[in-house]
């Protein structure tokens, strides 16, 4: 039997490709805060001998790289597809996730290290210096989490948020240590909270990272269960049962699907493919859609078998 395929190029990529500029405007936004703040929190850092500000500093350079990296990969992603690249690189926004994830895990390792080494020999802070700029720092990254957010299924924004909400909980922290050591005196206070938080983000990377790892995989997105799709997909008149069923992530906008469709009449297909690409696309977000039509050949050799007996009985 001839082979059909069809894709789904109905439903609006425009609005996928909006949302990646979207997305790409918002990260260099937020990269341009953050390295901003980074500069001027070296600065105070030097001035004061704060080694608290200097390694703040330099985290947030390394959420700057990581930034820049996210909204690199959030162009790429809208270069259309090539003869080269025949689903376009949205790919590299679930490439520039992983990598980041990865940063943040190594992140996390140098600064609880160095958490440790205050907490066995501790240093001076200057807690008038610490609270101001943190307060600064709080307002900017606010900011930034408030640009980023609302991007629950782009992992590549997911994972710069991530670098941004670590440096929230970064703020928060001086906040509190500078406030504490400021009225105490205890400079313990700021190494204790650094690994706290350092562990809240450690949990969020993982997670990241698995997600990450799993769609550079080829697994079916989280979000989404396998066996439910194919239900759905057998719930529709006229479709007997459907095997070889794919799903996986092209993009973090964009999901692609590919099925045999059992039929128990070819000259049904039509009408059961738009219903089929309707249910896919409402019910479960898949815009990018290969089926490809079958008939039940079991039940054309018990027509076959029943016709040649009905022709020697006739005989």
């Amino acid at each position: 039997m001839t082979v059909h395929h069809h894709h789904d190029h109905d439903h609006p990529h425009d609005h996928a490709h909006t949302a990646a500029q979207g997305s790409s405007r918002k990260l260099v936004l937020a990269l341009g805060l953050t390295l901003g703040f980074a500069a001027v929190e070296a600065v105070a850092g030097w001035l004061s001998g704060s080694l608290a500000l200097l390694g703040d500093a330099a985290h947030m350079l390394t959420d700057s790289l990581s930034l820049g990296l996210a909204a690199g990969a959030a162009v790429l992603a809208q270069r259309p597809p090539s003869r080269r690249h025949s689903y376009g690189l949205g790919r590299a926004e679930i490439l520039a996730a992983f990598i980041n994830a990865c940063a943040m895990v190594a992140i996390v390792i140098l600064i609880a290290v160095e958490a440790v080494d205050r907490i066995s020999h501790p240093q001076p802070v200057q807690g008038g210096i610490v609270l101001g700029v943190a307060l600064i720092g709080l307002a900017i990254n606010l900011v930034a989490v408030w640009l980023l957010s609302g991007h629950g299924h782009d992992l590549n924004v997911r994972g710069a948020l991530l670098h941004v909400i670590g440096d929230l909980l970064g703020s928060v922290a001086a906040l509190v240590s500078g406030a504490v050591i400021l009225l105490t005196g205890w400079t313990l206070i700021d190494p204790i909270l650094s690994l706290l938080i350092m562990l809240l983000v450690l949990v969020s990377a993982m997670r990241l990272l698995r997600e990450a790892l799993h769609a550079l995989m080829e697994g079916v997105p989280l979000h989404l269960d396998l066996g439910e799709v194919g239900r759905a997909m057998t719930a529709v008149a006229g479709v007997q049962s459907v095997h070889d069923l794919h799903i996986w992530t092209v993009s973090s906008s964009r999901i692609a699907l590919s099925a045999h469709v059992v039929l128990r009449h070819i000259d049904d297909w039509p009408p059961i493919l738009a219903q089929l690409q309707h249910a896919l696309r409402e019910r479960f977000g898949i815009d990018h859609v290969t089926l490809q039509p079958e008939i039940n050949e079991q039940r054309i050799a018990v027509d076959v078998l029943r016709g040649e007996r009905a022709v020697r009985d006739g005989g």
